[in-house]
């Protein structure tokens, strides 16, 4: 199938991937549902398929949206790299051991980058072997629309739980998670291999219950889903500057842009809403778009 994507259409998932990657209202759901929507006929008869430019496409602004991640938080990748540093100098003092080893002697910033691997080694192993096969059966828009409406009642129910420790309850510190509970919270983004379940939500969710307050459970979900979207995007990028990319390389790149922009200006965003603020306005959005998306495409 010859490749056609317009300028205007590679703008506006550029912004839509920037903005739905990391509101939880689940980006890949959005591009299903979005030029399902618009009755953009030509991307969404090529959105499940194994040779679509549409999909390589999507890797690109997926890099995009990884980029303007890494634009908002590099202070804080430099500071847990430099803690890297600052134990590998101390294991030549206390022996290899003193790297793997978690506890209170452990440089703070390493022990948050520590973390952050281990959390994202669950969905790693899942999207490299399942997401094909899973994008094959369900990016279709009333799958995503039924799995966006999930999506809403797992926010929903994730603040119900919240509520239920009380208002007083004590919250971890961001650098008190514990390794079990960082795994946790990282196989949380498996479910986001469905189109219509947010990963940001999802990983939220799982921060609440292992004991985070709403600030620091997007931080870390928002650092978490940093390496797992620029990895799984240059993981697939070279396709795009192969037959795939043929006549939309151009238009990726625009969207790319597009998606960075709107990514950083959406973490930015995020990161002081959900100071004070909770996941509620996004799981009644969910429901009500999902609800509505069902009866459209049903």
């Amino acid at each position: 199938m010859h490749a056609s994507l317009t300028f205007f259409q590679a703008i506006v998932m550029g912004v839509v991937q920037g903005v739905t990657e990391l509101f939880p209202v689940s980006s890949l759901g959005h591009g299903v549902l979005v030029p399902a929507i618009f009755g953009w006929h030509n991307l969404v008869s090529t959105q499940s398929s194994k040779q679509s430019f549409f999909l390589v496409f999507l890797v690109g602004l997926h890099v995009g949206t990884a980029l303007g991640l890494i634009a908002f938080y590099w202070r804080t990748w430099v500071a847990l790299f430099r803690g890297l540093f600052r134990q590998l100098a101390r294991t030549r003092e206390g022996g290899a051991s003193s790297l793997w080893r978690l506890d209170a002697t452990t440089d703070p910033q390493y022990r948050m980058l520590v973390l952050l691997a281990i959390g994202s080694i669950p969905v790693g192993i899942v999207g490299v072997l399942a997401e094909s096969k899973l994008r094959e059966l369900f990016a279709k828009p009333l799958a995503a629309a039924i799995f966006l409406t999930l999506n809403g009642l797992i926010l929903f129910f994730g603040e119900a739980l919240r509520r239920g420790r009380g208002r007083h309850a004590a919250y971890l510190a961001l650098g008190e998670v514990s390794p079990g509970g960082a795994v946790r919270i990282g196989a949380a983004q498996i479910l986001a291999l469905f189109a219509g379940i947010s990963r940001s939500g999802v990983t939220m969710v799982a921060g609440l219950l292992s004991g985070l307050d709403h600030e620091d459970a997007a931080n870390f979900s928002f650092l978490l889903a940093t390496p797992v979207i620029l990895m799984a995007g240059l993981y697939k990028l070279p396709e795009l500057f192969g037959h795939l990319g043929d006549g939309v390389r151009t238009q990726t790149f625009v969207g790319a842009l597009f998606a960075m922009v709107t990514a950083y200006f959406a973490v930015r965003f995020l990161t002081r809403f959900f100071a004070t603020k909770t996941l509620t306005p996004f799981a009644i959005y969910c429901v009500i778009a999902g609800a509505f998306c069902v009866v459209r495409f049903a």
